[in-house]
């Protein structure tokens, strides 16, 4: 069912995923009036405690996704990893504007990179292989370093090898039987930033600031907004060369790579809400998350604007055993836990949003009191 058409409140919005996005979701949703429905194979997933109705399944429990899909009147996700013959099924059988075909490209790296270069944008060399010698003949021709993907289930650096040199490749032990890979270039970075939009079930279209992202570990750490370099339009002339090639409904986020020739690269999309627009739940007039509950319900999009600059922090594991209780001490910070069971290391249990008139002494100031003995 791909006809786009209206829903108001008291309509039922089923989502898969019930992690922080979903809670996210879920929140905004209720404070619009609407029901939610909620799917997640963790029986204690944040989003349990904010919705009206929770099914704990798996994401590849099409019964469940079946019966979560009868419940409601629009399907969405903060999760997109769904099995592609589910996925089908459902778009099929059910209202889901954001389709399956986006979803499923997306989910693949190599068939993402080839749909961004046919679109125009551009992107990092790249190639797929299957072997060593794939690799050392890439190699031959772009140079060192170079970074080894997955071409599915890797994020936040997870399924990724950087090779500085010739031999890092012979002390990897790259699992090309388990897996498909692709090769990328590793360009020099001056800085990372991100994109984030949303598309109406109507075609009606809105930006957010373009955000300027820092990673450690591969893990986001800290996003300031709007960035501190003048690429927005150039960042959404390309993320309108991706939507005229493809189907966009709800948000969904660019991640680009600047390189130290100030050249724009498109590295990957996310089809869904986004870490690095969290700061929009208290710096913009609309969150990320009541544009992509706007968007899915095809309700008018008001044209985004900020209220003042931010910085968005993520919390780990290991932050909030550093910090604990400590977090509420500094007033200014809108701080979000999600409500994990389990910490862990690397596991995002949080974020921090920070509203400044100086960001630059704002990060002085967290680098003292965030940072701590990380610095």
């Amino acid at each position: 069912m791909t006809l786009s058409k209206r829903l108001y409140p008291p309509a039922v919005i089923g989502i898969i995923g019930g992690g922080q996005l979903g809670k996210m979701l879920a929140q905004s949703a209720q404070r619009m009036g609407y029901k939610v429905a909620v799917l997640d194979p963790s029986e204690d997933a944040p989003a349990r405690s904010v919705c009206h109705t929770f099914i704990h399944a798996d994401f590849s429990d099409e019964d469940a996704l079946i019966r979560l899909s009868d419940m409601s009147d629009v399907v969405t996700y903060e999760f997109e990893n769904i099995d592609a013959h589910i996925l089908r099924n459902l778009v099929s059988d059910y209202y889901v504007p954001q389709g399956a075909e986006t979803v499923l490209t997306l989910q693949n790296r190599t068939a993402e990179k080839n749909a961004v270069k046919a679109s125009g944008a551009r992107v990092v060399p790249f190639e797929n292989i299957s072997s060593t010698d794939d690799i050392k003949a890439f190699a031959d021709k772009h140079s060192y370093p170079l970074i080894v993907k997955t071409t599915t289930g890797g994020y936040d650096g997870k399924g990724q090898y950087y090779l500085e040199t010739a031999e890092d490749l012979a002390d990897e032990n790259i699992p090309f039987s388990d897996t498909e890979f692709i090769v990328e270039k590793y360009i020099g970075l001056d800085r990372e930033v991100s994109l984030t939009a949303a598309r109406s079930a109507g075609g009606e279209i809105v930006y957010f600031p373009l955000q300027e992202n820092l990673h450690r570990d591969q893990v986001l750490y800290r996003t300031i907004a709007p960035a501190r370099v003048d690429y927005f339009e150039e960042a959404k002339a390309e993320a309108e060369k991706i939507m005229n090639a493809m189907l966009f409904v709800g948000v969904f986020t660019i991640e680009f790579f600047i390189d130290k020739n100030g050249e724009l690269y498109v590295n990957e999309i996310a089809p869904r809400p986004h870490n690095s627009a969290h700061y929009t739940i208290e710096a913009c007039n609309i969150s990320q998350f009541d544009a992509h509950i706007l968007s899915v319900t095809n309700q008018p999009l008001p044209e985004v604007y900020q209220h003042k600059d931010a910085i968005m922090m993520n919390l780990l594991g290991e932050d909030l055993d550093r910090l604990d209780l400590e977090l509420f001490d500094y007033s200014e910070w809108n701080v979000h836990l999600y409500g994990k069971s389990d910490r862990k290391p690397a596991r995002k249990m949080g974020h921090v949003t920070i509203l400044t008139d100086d960001i630059d002494a704002e990060i002085v100031k967290l680098k003292k009191n965030f940072e701590k003995e990380t610095q």
